[in-house]
């Protein structure tokens, strides 16, 4: 297909330019047409319902994937740690975040009239506790809390009988530092003197709060390799950055959908409403 277009100089002399048209140019000018066919036509409901969650969508969608980078860094973190040497407990710790995830060694003696009991852990289908008992470490007046493992719940008005080695004990163990529940059906105060023996959670500020001597900002998990405990298997759940990808990705798609149907919704065939270029 041939295309001519005509051109003046300064002089009025008339020149005649020709070229040959490629498959190209008409889809570029048949695109250019379809589009002149449409025009925006503002309408309040649609804006409402769909072109203003769209922000809402996308920054939904960022949210998510600084979780999943969040996530990252913490598998990143957990690796890091595990394969650092044992951290020998002595004194009071002044950052426990550091110390989050590292192997432990520590040596004292248990206190018996303080050992409690976390009850509702599940381990094999089966109901239990996990028996938790301080630690005066040696040559300090600091304790600490070690978790020595699962004993099953005998569905006696009685506590299990979790009996505690005597005189000083080598402990070894991963640090970890438990947090309550998101949902807590009754105030902290003074939830560790109503508890009595028999805790619903762990958190180290609960038992801080109800002794007078210091203590260590997080709990030891004993080590399945350490004698005078009882079951210990700890599992760790992998963080999940690709669950919180998907999730950035659903919340994008519903921002994508959006404004389709947005567009659908406002922009509207020139010829309907008798308009012409």
């Amino acid at each position: 297909m041939m295309s001519i277009s005509f051109s003046t100089d300064n002089r009025g002399a008339v020149t005649v330019q020709h070229r040959e048209i490629t498959e190209c140019d008409y889809r570029e000018y048949s695109s250019r047409m379809r589009f002149n066919e449409y025009h925006f036509q503002f309408r309040t409901f649609p804006t409402l319902l769909l072109a203003l969650p769209v922000p809402v969508f996308i920054a939904l969608g960022v949210w998510q994937l600084d979780r999943a980078e969040q996530k990252l860094q913490l598998a990143q973190q957990i690796t890091a740690r595990g394969e650092l040497p044992a951290f020998e407990l002595q004194a009071l710790v002044q950052d426990p975040q550091e110390l989050h995830f590292r192997k432990v060694q520590v040596q004292g003696t248990f206190e018996k009239e303080l050992q409690f009991f976390i009850e509702n852990r599940r381990m094999g289908g089966h109901n239990g506790f996990h028996v938790i008992s301080p630690l005066q470490i040696q040559g300090s007046n600091v304790r600490v809390l070690i978790n020595r493992g699962w004993i099953a719940d005998t569905r006696h008005p009685d506590l299990p009988d979790a009996a505690i080695p005597n005189g000083v004990q080598r402990i070894s163990g991963e640090i970890s530092i438990p947090s309550a529940p998101a949902l807590k059906l009754h105030s902290d105060e003074n939830a560790a003197n109503d508890w009595g023996k028999r805790w619903p959670y762990l958190t180290t500020g609960l038992f801080a709060a109800n002794v007078a001597f210091p203590l260590e900002p997080f709990v030891i998990l004993q080590s399945p390799a350490d004698e005078h405990g009882f079951v210990r298997n700890w599992p760790r759940e992998a963080p999940k950055q690709m669950m919180h990808i998907g999730y950035a990705l659903q919340w994008f798609a519903f921002a994508l959908i959006a404004i389709i149907i947005y567009l659908k919704l406002t922009l509207v065939p020139t010829a309907a409403t008798g308009e012409h270029t």
